[in-house]
């Protein structure tokens, strides 16, 4: 199939084929696109002409590009639909994580509205059980389409059980083993089942050791457990070790990249995830909290030279090196905040671990420091700058540079302890901290030598 660009003028010829009428050119024309295509177009129609639309799509490629559509023009697009019509055509022909991901967008009343419209009780009752796990957890990402057999059974009876269960599952990865209370007891590989005989039991073949996890799970250690252990599928049980379901590769993908925008936002200094399609009062609200502590941090840092102001006028040249002082303080807390945040995101800091870590990220400060103050008061005699001063702020930049680190190494740890979301240590917060503080030591210190 091949892939088009997007663009204005093409957006403009399907309008124009939509106008017309001409769905024989129109259907062509869709069945040569992906179903993200399709979305990014449907970005760009009137809710009336994105029903039509749907109308010239397979039933199959309807399904798939209602799950890329973003979820303000998913809310708008269901506005064309009866709730009946969503859940015959679209709700019950997808896999019920992808169907929970779609439904999540309204509101549960609605949700839960839609779903009683499809035909299988037995799927409404799952889905509406779904619905009510968190979105960032187990239960929130996991599908109920797997493939499990009894660890009573023989290699024959599970051959047959698997034909009937794969017709429900889009992708079979592993089969799970479970016994008569459906309890989680391990896996088998369809390359043993193929290899096996007939009557062989399946208890003889199963594997017991298996990575699992309970429903109630955080989304990231999920990511974490898979991605230490390259696993395809995560089953997933609850408190008594009942299989429920299992989490795929692409659910973990789309989480961790969710997570990657959100921490990189908030490094950038936005409060919550937003995207350049939404509203300005919606960018505005994300950006002014962190704006409003660095407009506090610069008041401060301006109250503090007000205090040392005697000092700047007999010493003038101090004033020359503050900007210095206070990038190289914002840019060592950043450097440690984020390896920090970096290990506590991938699980490779554990209680055992921070006090060494806390020892490296001073060491390295204790490296950096004396190689950057050298340089600078290599710079400084030069030039030809005063003795005095240079040897001043060589000292404070040092110890400016300690302060930084240890500061940088210590509030995203103390933030994990409080369960506060590590990632807000790094950007803003840490450089507006560490500028003032910078700068109070900088003339702390420039007061004591001089």
């Amino acid at each position: 199939m091949e892939s088009f660009v997007i663009d204005k003028e093409f957006v403009d010829e399907f309008i124009e084929l939509l106008e017309l009428k001409s769905d024989e050119e129109l259907a062509s024309m869709l069945e040569r696109l992906y179903p993200a295509d399709i979305a990014e177009i449907f970005d760009h129609l009137e809710l009336e002409q994105a029903v039509y639309t749907t109308s010239l799509l397979e039933s199959d490629k309807k399904v798939e590009v209602l799950a890329e559509l973003e979820p303000e023009v998913r809310v708008k697009f269901f506005d064309g639909f009866s709730h009946e019509y969503i859940a015959t055509e679209f709700i019950q022909n997808m896999d019920s994580d992808d169907a929970v991901d779609v439904l999540s967008v309204l509101g549960t009343t609605e949700a839960e509205q839609i779903i009683s419209h499809l035909p299988n009780k037995e799927d409404s009752l799952y889905l509406t059980r779904l619905l009510r796990y968190p979105e960032d957890t187990a239960g929130g990402l996991m599908a109920g389409e797997l493939i499990k057999v009894n660890i009573n059974w023989n290699v024959s009876q599970c051959t047959e059980e698997i034909r009937k269960q794969a017709e429900e599952v889009t992708r079979v990865y592993t089969v799970y083993v479970v016994d008569d209370s459906d309890i989680l007891l391990g896996w088998v590989s369809l390359k043993k089942i193929i290899l096996a005989k007939a009557s062989t039991p399946i208890s003889e073949i199963f594997d017991s050791n298996i990575k699992y996890a309970n429903v109630n799970a955080e989304g990231e250690d999920i990511a974490s457990v898979m991605q230490k252990y390259d696993l395809i599928a995560l089953p997933i049980v609850d408190s008594l070790n009942r299989l429920l379901g299992r989490v795929t590769i692409d659910d973990v993908v789309d989480l961790i990249r969710e997570e990657a925008d959100k921490d990189y936002q908030m490094l950038s200094g936005i409060s919550k995830v937003v995207e350049q399609k939404d509203k300005v009062w919606v960018l505005s609200k994300a950006r002014l909290p962190w704006l409003i502590i660095g407009l506090f941090g610069g008041i401060m840092s301006s109250v503090v030279i007000g205090q040392f102001d005697g000092q700047l006028q007999e010493n003038v040249q101090l004033a020359l090196f503050m900007p210095l002082i206070m990038a190289m303080a914002g840019n060592i807390g950043v450097q440690s905040s984020s390896i920090i945040v970096q290990g506590l995101a991938n699980n490779t800091i554990s209680n055992d671990s921070v006090w060494s870590k806390l020892a490296k990220e001073l060491t390295v400060a204790l490296i950096n420091g004396l190689v950057c103050s050298a340089l600078l008061l290599g710079y400084g005699l030069l030039v030809g700058k005063s003795n005095g001063i240079m040897s001043t702020v060589s000292v404070a930049l040092f110890a400016v540079i300690l302060l930084a680190a240890i500061i940088g190494t210590i509030v995203p740890l103390i933030l994990d302890k409080l369960k506060i979301d590590p990632a807000l240590a790094t950007g803003p917060f840490i450089t507006t901290s560490n500028d003032l503080l910078g700068l109070f030591l900088y003339f702390v210190i420039g007061k004591m030598l001089m």
